[in-house]
């Protein structure tokens, strides 16, 4: 029974599954048969080729239909934002493109009053 359950330092036995081991859970499949001591790599399943031409092959009205119903699950699950926020958004674009326009602006007026100083 000690090889199934581990003691705490309380004195409280606990089963040794439960305890989180800090390791990260096993993703991938094996594809090899290869025992894991001999040092096989695991790797991920692939889809082979020949499946993914019949994907392409499709009926292109039906990939578009696939395509408009996926975007619009898409946009079902965005948090649109409400009028004060659009608002606050806009605000500070607008705010942001004057400031860099005015920015931009003023060290190009720089530059042409050192060019037409220094080769006048």
């Amino acid at each position: 029974m000690s090889d199934e359950r581990d003691t705490r330092e309380d004195g409280e036995d606990t089963p040794a599954a439960t305890r989180p081991s800090g390791k990260r859970s096993a993703r991938r499949v094996r594809t090899s048969d290869a025992p894991a001591e001999t040092g096989a790599v695991a790797t991920l399943d692939r889809p082979s080729a020949r499946k993914a031409d019949k994907a392409k092959s499709g009926n292109p009205f039906k990939r578009l239909l696939k395509f408009l119903r996926e975007v619009i699950a898409e946009l079902r699950k965005v948090i649109w934002p409400n009028r004060k926020q659009m608002v606050t958004y806009t605000a500070v674009v607008l705010v942001f493109v004057v400031f860099m326009v005015a920015f931009i602006s003023g060290v190009d007026v720089a530059f042409i009053k050192g060019v037409s100083w220094l080769f006048g």
